[in-house]
């Protein structure tokens, strides 16, 4: 019989914050060839396009890249529709923009023992030195494909909608032992005290 897991008392810090968010998901992508072009033209609009593999926090919204000239932009609820038909038409014909809210699923993970704890289902080496604060990948947890963001608050997470509830309950089992706490949701604004940047919808 192997020993039980252990189990923080309750002075012991928390492992592991687990929150979700509903939040704005928008893929802007490029047209092929047309990528500095667009580029252009949404940092015009206060919105700096990070490079491969890097993700970029202002006040209000967070953008990642983690496939070649696709970035997803992440920022607080809006009318249904609203973000994506603003960029879409911003973006003219150098690339076009797509509302993901419903498609993906958001959540944040915070505390000493998040990257150990990830650690123990993702392909990716969450080491702070490989995995710094701005980076962001595709990883495959819990044999579901999903989104990570290093971010000065911790680690965002983003699943398919229709397995994020197999996701979410992965992380709670594998966070136990860790100390869970699950917590209110979180919003936008709270994944970075940096408030130095602003990015901004087109008006």
């Amino acid at each position: 019989m192997s020993a039980p897991e252990p189990r923080p008392s309750h002075s012991e810090t928390v492992g592991v914050r687990l929150r979700g968010c509903t939040m704005d998901i928008i893929q802007i992508a490029a047209v092929r060839g047309r990528a500095r072009e667009l580029e252009r033209i949404t940092r015009e609009r206060g919105l700096q396009l990070p490079a491969l593999g890097r993700a970029a926090l202002g006040p209000e919204q967070l953008v990642l890249c983690v496939r070649p000239e696709r970035w997803l932009l992440v920022a607080p609820p809006a009318s249904p529709g609203a973000g994506a038909q603003l960029w879409h038409t911003a973006c003219g014909h150098a690339g076009a923009a797509l509302d993901l809210s419903c498609a993906l699923s958001a959540l944040h993970l915070a505390g000493p023992a998040v990257r150990e704890m990830l650690g123990r289902g993702c392909r990716l080496d969450l080491d702070p030195d490989a995995f710094p604060a701005g980076a962001a990948a595709a990883t495959i947890i819990a044999q579901v494909s999903v989104i990570l963001a290093a971010v000065p608050s911790g680690v965002l997470l983003l699943a398919p909608s229709s397995t994020a509830r197999h996701v979410r309950a992965w992380l709670c089992g594998v966070a136990r032992p860790f100390g869970l706490m699950p917590q209110a949701d979180f919003t936008v604004a709270e994944l970075s005290g940096d408030h130095r940047s602003s990015c901004r919808l087109p008006g």
